[in-house]
Formats: structure tokens, C-alpha cells, sequence
């Protein structure tokens, strides 16, 4: 495939939801893309539009967003001079497909911006459910009187308290990195990082079922996969010690939500669920009411003033594009059954 010419602006347009591309390209993003391309004015979120057709028929580069539909053959015949694609997001497996790597179309994606929040996310419910914060305002909350401090029992607090990471994603490094200044015993399992590699973490790596009977904490990153589906199983959440948190920012389907819902009902553990299967779960689902487990609405990714570090990535990305550097930030077919 051909090399982009260093010095001339690739012609290049937004392919996702106009309201993606406002809320995650604020002006001042949009115009560092101008500076680097011939951008097209529209936002394409239909493919099959003339006016989309018009635009991609010279489309070099697309930068792609939630909402972008998939890049498929068709996609490919409408913009024959497409070279590259730059995700302002994570995740690409919902966009781009076996047509775009036949072709040797070159993917970036912003996987490792967003994983910044989704850690730091991770560590703050790692440390507040440590605390048992969460327990002890509600209790503070309705009794308006402080209970004997020095009668706390010896399983609150962080110190020296054992964290299990399922899967050393991009995510799952960034929390084994913020847990670094903390005095924490941290444990991985990962079928792909053997022990030099844990040891180089900073980590042990051990078996998924020591992970879930050791862990005091066992926080949830491997992508769902045929071979995750269902993988933390009934039988590993019933091996969790009691008391102990189980914590999920990847993707519901990946825990066996009826076991969990029974353990944390029953009062065996206790859960911080970003994701959940499915996403919104029915309004009479007992786990909205269950006082051991708190349930956010997928807010551990990138929001906010934190959609800039997407931008600003994949200005970035473009950059180097543009100039023939080549990516920073590529996604290989290769690694795309082991990403998110």
C-alpha cells in the first residue's frame, strides 16, 4: 500500500455519531486535525449516502469514533485510496473488520488514553471499598453518631490487603502501575504473561482459582471473548473470601451475574459493577437494591474533560501519520483476539 507523502495533507474525514464527534472533538481539536488534513466539513455516520459517497471516494484516513459504522467491503469499494484509520476510542472490534486488515488498511486506536480513567476508577474503588467508605457514611449517614473507632475490625483498611487483576490489559497494567505506592500484595492471572513477566510487573502470577481464593480485592479487565464469556463462574465467586470485593469495568457478560447476584444478596461478598449484562439492568433486578454492591453506569471510561486525552491523542496519531512516522498507538490483527 502506498506510503503517505511527508509534506502533503491527506485528505481525510469523522466517521461516528455527529454527537460523538462534538462531545470528543471540541473546536480546539477539530481544528489541530484541519491543520494536519484536507478534512471534510461533514461527519459521516452513514456510509451509504451520496453525500457520504462524494466524500469518501478521495478519503485517505478516516477518524473513526463511537457510532462509526462498520468498515466493511462496501465501505472499502467507496473509498478505494483509504489507507488508515485513527479510533478516537478504544476498542476497534465494533468498526473495523477482516476487509480493512485484507486491504493492509493501518489502525490506530486510543486504547491506552482511555485506560487512564478505567484505572484510575479501578484504584479508587480498590481503596474506598478497603475502607468499607461506602458502608460507613450510609451507617453514619442514618445513625448521625460515630461508632467506637478503636473497635474496628482488623479486616478494614488497605494495608497490606491482597489485590487480585484478572487479565494484564492495557487496563489491568495501569492498575498494577497506581497500585505501585501503595502498600498492597498484588496478584495476576493471565495465561499470557508467564513469570519473568510478572516478576518485570511487579506482580505474582498465579492460577485464576488462587486468584479468586486469595484475592481480598479481585478487579475484572480481560476483554469478552467467546473463551470469556461466563469466566469468573459461579464456582470462583463462591471460593472469594467472605467479605472480599469483586470489581468489574470490563464488559457484564463476563461474570456469571446470577452467581454473583446470589453471593451478594446472600451477604458473602461484596461488588463494585461499572458493567453490567445487560448494561442497564430490568428496573426489578435485585442487585439495584442490594446494600453490598454499588452499580455506576459505565463511567470508568473516558468523560468529561477526559475525552480530550482522546483528542488529543489521536491528533497526535494523525501527526505521524501524515509526516511517515507510522502509529504509536497500532492495533495489529494479530493482537486483536487478545484487545478489548
Amino acid at each position: 500500500m502506498t506510503e503517505p507523502t511527508p509534506g502533503r495533507r491527506p485528505r481525510a474525514a469523522l466517521a461516528m455519531s455527529p454527537d460523538v464527534a462534538s462531545a470528543v472533538l471540541d473546536p480546539e481539536s477539530r481544528a489541530a486535525l484541519d491543520a494536519l488534513c484536507d478534512l471534510a466539513p461533514a461527519v459521516l455516520e452513514d456510509f451509504t449516502t451520496p453525500a457520504a459517497r462524494a466524500v469518501l471516494a478521495d478519503t485517505e484516513l478516516l477518524v473513526t469514533g463511537w457510532g462509526c459504522p462498520p468498515l466493511d467491503d462496501d465501505l472499502l469499494r467507496a473509498a478505494p485510496r483509504l489507507r488508515a484509520v485513527v479510533h478516537t476510542a478504544g476498542s476497534v472490534r465494533g468498526h473495523v473488520t477482516d476487509a480493512c486488515w485484507d486491504r493492509g488498511v493501518e489502525v490506530s486506536s486510543a486504547a491506552a488514553a482511555n485506560a487512564v480513567p478505567v484505572a484510575e476508577y479501578t484504584l479508587a474503588m480498590i481503596l474506598l471499598t478497603g475502607k468499607r467508605v461506602l458502608e460507613s457514611a450510609r451507617e453514619y449517614r442514618a445513625t448521625r453518631t460515630r461508632t467506637d473507632w478503636l473497635h474496628t475490625p482488623r479486616t478494614v483498611g488497605n494495608h497490606r490487603r491482597t489485590v487480585g487483576v484478572l487479565s494484564a490489559s492495557l487496563i489491568g497494567r495501569r492498575v498494577i502501575d497506581l497500585l505501585r505506592p501503595h502498600d498492597v500484595d498484588v496478584l495476576l492471572h493471565d495465561p499470557y504473561v508467564d513469570e519473568a513477566e510478572a516478576a518485570r510487573l511487579g506482580v505474582r502470577g498465579v492460577g485464576l482459582a488462587e486468584l479468586f481464593r486469595l484475592g481480598d480485592t479481585v478487579s475484572v479487565h480481560t476483554p469478552l471473548l467467546p473463551e470469556t464469556r461466563g469466566l469468573v463462574s459461579r464456582d470462583l465467586i463462591g471460593s472469594m473470601k467472605p467479605g472480599a470485593v469483586l470489581i468489574n469495568t470490563a464488559r457484564g457478560a463476563v461474570l456469571d451475574q446470577d452467581a454473583l447476584t446470589d453471593a451478594a444478596l446472600a451477604g458473602r461478598i461484596r461488588a463494585v459493577l461499572d458493567v453490567t449484562d445487560p448494561e442497564v439492568l430490568p428496573h426489578d433486578h435485585p442487585l439495584w437494591d442490594c446494600e453490598h454492591v454499588l452499580i455506576t453506569p459505565h463511567l470508568a471510561g473516558s468523560q468529561g474533560n477526559e475525552w480530550r486525552r482522546l483528542a488529543d491523542t489521536a491528533v497526535c496519531e494523525v501527526a505521524r501519520w501524515a509526516s511517515g512516522e507510522g502509529f504509536l498507538h497500532p492495533v495489529r490483527r494479530e493482537r486483536l483476539a487478545f484487545l478489548a
